[in-house]
C-alpha cells in the first residue's frame, strides 16, 4: 500500500491511504482550521507517517538509476514495464477507465476538456462490491484562505465526515473547490459532474445520496440540496450559514451548529429549521454548547448522530 502526504509535492498515482479516522481531540482551541487555511494535520491527530509519499523518486530519476542498455532487449522491457508502473502523478480518473475497487481513501483527478480538472478525494467502504449498491456521500470542505484547495477534500474525510459516518458504509466524495466558494457557477458545474461520474462508475443506491459539509461546506451544502434537489435524499449542513429563506425547500434536513459559534452564528439555523418544521419539512437541529467554528473534530460526535437519522429517512 502506498501511502502519501498530498501537501507534500504531487500525490502519486493510485494513491491510497486506509481508512484510519484520528479520534476527537477535548481541544483544539487556537487551530485556525478551515477558514484560514492553517492546515497542520498534526493538530488534529493525523501522522506524520503519512509524509513519506513525499521521499518517493519520481520515474525519471529511477530510471536514471540504471543503464538498462546492459541488460538483455527483454530485461530492459520488462524493467521499463515495471517502472511504467510507478507513481507518478494524480491518478486520472475519466468515464472509460474502471474503478477504484480498493478500501481506503484515495485522491484523484477528473480531466475535463478545456476546463480545470476536478481534485478530489474519494473513500471506498472496506466491504464495497460492485455487485451491491451502497449510500454516496458528498462531502464539502471548508473555506480556504487565498483559494488554494489542493487536497482540502481529503482532510475533511479525515478529520471529520470519515469518522462519523463509517456505519453507514458509504462511499464518500470529497471535491476540492475551484477557486472558493460553492455556491459559483464553476463549482456547481465541477461538482455536478463529479457526481455524474461517480453514479455512472460505482454501484449506488440512488435513494441514498446526502450532501454534507462543513463552515463553507456547511454552506455549500444548504446551497445544493436547495438548488439541485433532484440529486439528493437529505442534507446535513455542519456548522454553516443556511439560506436567507427556506421557501420551497424540499429535502429533509439535519443542522448541527454550536452555539459558541463564532464565525457562522447559530440563530440563522435555528430560525431556518423553525421554519422548516412550521412547513411540514423532515427538519432537525442539533445544538451544541462550547465548541467553536475551528474546533472540527470536537463535531464527531454530533454527525454521527446523522446515521440513525439517514436511515430513518432512507427507508
Amino acid at each position: 500500500m502506498v501511502v502519501t502526504q498530498e501537501r507534500m509535492g504531487t500525490p502519486s498515482t493510485g494513491t491510497m491511504r486506509a481508512p484510519h479516522w484520528p479520534s476527537p481531540q477535548p481541544n483544539l482551541a487556537g487551530g485556525k482550521f478551515p477558514e484560514t487555511g492553517e492546515r497542520n494535520r498534526d493538530r488534529f491527530g493525523i501522522s506524520p507517517f503519512l509524509a513519506c509519499g513525499a521521499m518517493m523518486m519520481p520515474l525519471d530519476s529511477i530510471s536514471k538509476g540504471f543503464d538498462l542498455r546492459r541488460f538483455c532487449p527483454l530485461c530492459a522491457i520488462m524493467a521499463y514495464a515495471i517502472l511504467s508502473l510507478a507513481p507518478t502523478g494524480v491518478a486520472a480518473q475519466v468515464v472509460g477507465d474502471p474503478p477504484v475497487l480498493t478500501p481506503g481513501l484515495h485522491s484523484l483527478e477528473l480531466p475535463r476538456p478545456d476546463e480545470p480538472a476536478i481534485r478530489y478525494a474519494i473513500s471506498i467502504p472496506g466491504n464495497y462490491s460492485p455487485s451491491t449498491p451502497v449510500p454516496l456521500i458528498l462531502a464539502l470542505h471548508f473555506g480556504v484562505r487565498g483559494g488554494e484547495a489542493a487536497g482540502a477534500g481529503g482532510d475533511l474525510v479525515q478529520i471529520l465526515i470519515g469518522p462519523a459516518l463509517a456505519q453507514l458504509g458509504a462511499i464518500i466524495v470529497a471535491p476540492d473547490s475551484v477557486r472558493g466558494n460553492w455556491s459559483s457557477p464553476e463549482n456547481e458545474k465541477a461538482v455536478n459532474a463529479l457526481l455524474d461520474m461517480v453514479m455512472a462508475r460505482y454501484s449506488i443506491d440512488k435513494k441514498k445520496v446526502a450532501v454534507t459539509g462543513y463552515s463553507m461546506g456547511g454552506a455549500g451544502s444548504w446551497h445544493f440540496a436547495e438548488k439541485f434537489p433532484e440529486r439528493f435524499s437529505a442534507a446535513i449542513p455542519v456548522a454553516g450559514r443556511p439560506p436567507a429563506s427556506a421557501a420551497g425547500w424540499r429535502l429533509p434536513v439535519l443542522a448541527i451548529h454550536s452555539r459558541d459559534d463564532q464565525v457562522a452564528p447559530f440563530d440563522p439555523t435555528e430560525a431556518r429549521i423553525a421554519e422548516l418544521q412550521k412547513a411540514g419539512v423532515n427538519a432537525k437541529l442539533i445544538p451544541l454548547t462550547g465548541i467553536t467554528h475551528y474546533q472540527t473534530q470536537r463535531f464527531q460526535g454530533a454527525l454521527r448522530q446523522a446515521v440513525p437519522w439517514l436511515r430513518e429517512v432512507w427507508k
